[in-house]
């Protein structure tokens, strides 16, 4: 049996719309990070909050030198 169909609004109250933001980010970046090792790929993550923060993941392939972007 499926799941029933989820409704996407956005979360009005700002702390929880904070506290969702920040364990997704980790989340993600937890991600980034096992596909870098399992895959031996190179990853960059760039993330921005609702007010402009910045936040990025590279893997260990990226650090110290250039890693085009590639899509």
């Amino acid at each position: 049996m499926g799941r029933g169909k989820v409704e996407l609004r956005r979360t009005e109250n700002k702390t929880n719309r904070q506290v969702t933001f920040s364990k997704r980010r980790g989340g993600l970046v937890k991600k980034a990070q096992e596909i870098s090792v399992l895959c031996d790929a190179e990853v960059a993550l760039i993330i921005f909050s609702h007010n402009a923060k910045l936040f990025e993941f590279s893997s260990d392939s990226c650090e110290g030198r250039d890693c085009s972007l590639k899509v």
